[in-house]
C-alpha cells in the first residue's frame, strides 16, 4: 500500500553528546491539578534516560511535555536546543519520535504499512524508506507478520509494531512511554536492547519504565519522580538507594549487587 505524504527538508546533523531534549522549570496542570511541579531534566545524544516512579508521579506527563505534545503552564521545553514552540510540526517529526502508551488505529492497515507511516516526514528515496522499514521490523521481531492487519494482532504484537514505526522514523530523540508494558520477558529485553543500540549510535532515548530492574540494567541515567517532581536524577548505582525507593514507592525495596556483574538487582521486599 502506498501512503501519501508531504516532503520536508532533513534535519541538521547533531553533534555527539548534544542536549536533544530538555525541560526547565516545567509546570503542567491538567484538570485543575498541578501534575508537574517545576521539573528540570535533560537527555543527551548517546544516553538512555529512564523515568521511573509510582503511578500518578507524572512520568507520562513529563514525556508528553518533552515531546511538545503538552504545553507547560510554566517553564520551557527545548528540543535540539530550541524552544519546542519554535519548531513546526513537520520539523518536530524529523527531530523526535514518540511512542504513546496505547497504539490505536481505526482502519485495518497491514503491519508493514503501519511501520511505513514512520517515514512520512522524510524526503528520502523509496529504497531508503524500504530499508528503514525492514530494519525497524527486524529489530522489533515483527517481520514474520508484515502483511497481517494491525487490528488482528495481540496487545504485545501491536506494541512492537508501534515501536517499529517509531524506529523507522529515525529521529535522533526517542520518547517511549512504557514500551515494555504489554510484552513478555524475551521481548522486554529485546526492546531495551534496541534502546541501548540507538543510544550507542548517538541518539537520545527517554523511556518510561515500571520495572526498576530493567532501568537498572539498561539506563545510563534514571530520573525518579514522585508527586510531580524529580526527587533524584543520576546513574542507577547512585539513584537506586533502598531508603529512597522505599519512601517513593511506599513499600520496602531491596537493592542488591548483581552476583555476576557490576549491575544491580532491584526488587520489592516480600514476606512470604
Amino acid at each position: 500500500m502506498s501512503l501519501l505524504r508531504r516532503r520536508f527538508s532533513p534535519p541538521v546533523v547533531v553533534a555527539p553528546g548534544s542536549l536533544l531534549g530538555e525541560a526547565v522549570g516545567v509546570h503542567v496542570r491538567l484538570g485543575g491539578r498541578e501534575v508537574l511541579r517545576g521539573v528540570d531534566v535533560g537527555v543527551r545524544g548517546g544516553e538512555v534516560l529512564a523515568l521511573v516512579g509510582p503511578n500518578g508521579a507524572g512520568k507520562s506527563t513529563l514525556l508528553a511535555a518533552l515531546a511538545a505534545d503538552l504545553a507547560p503552564a510554566q517553564g520551557v521545553v527545548r528540543i535540539h536546543g530550541r524552544p519546542a514552540t519554535e519548531w513546526s510540526a513537520a520539523e518536530l517529526a524529523l527531530r523526535r519520535a514518540v511512542l504513546p502508551q496505547a497504539a490505536v488505529l481505526s482502519f485495518p492497515f497491514a503491519v508493514e504499512d503501519v511501520v511505513r507511516m514512520g517515514r512520512a516526514p522524510h524526503s528520502s528515496s523509496a529504497d531508503e524508506d524500504d530499508l528503514a522499514v525492514a530494519q525497524a521490523m527486524a529489530a522489533t521481531d515483527v517481520s514474520d507478520f508484515a502483511t497481517r492487519p494491525f487490528s488482528a494482532l495481540s496487545g504485545g504484537e501491536r506494541a512492537r509494531v508501534a515501536l517499529a514505526r517509531v524506529l523507522a522514523q529515525r529521529a535522533p530523540l526517542l520518547l517511549l512511554d512504557e514500551p515494555t508494558a504489554a510484552l513478555d520477558l524475551r521481548h522486554q529485553e529485546l526492546v531495551l536492547r534496541v534502546c541501548r543500540e540507538r543510544a550507542e549510535e548517538g541518539d537520545a532515548v527517554v523511556v518510561v519504565l515500571h520495572d526498576l530492574g530493567l532501568a537498572a540494567a539498561y539506563a545510563d541515567r534514571v530520573a525518579v519522580l514522585r508527586k510531580g517532581g524529580v526527587v533524584a536524577d543520576g546513574a542507577p548505582g547512585d539513584v537506586f538507594d533502598e531508603q529512597l525507593l522505599s519512601e517513593v514507592y511506599e513499600h520496602p525495596v531491596e537493592v542488591i549487587p548483581h552476583p555476576r556483574h557490576s549491575g544491580l538487582l532491584v526488587t520489592p521486599k516480600r514476606n512470604l
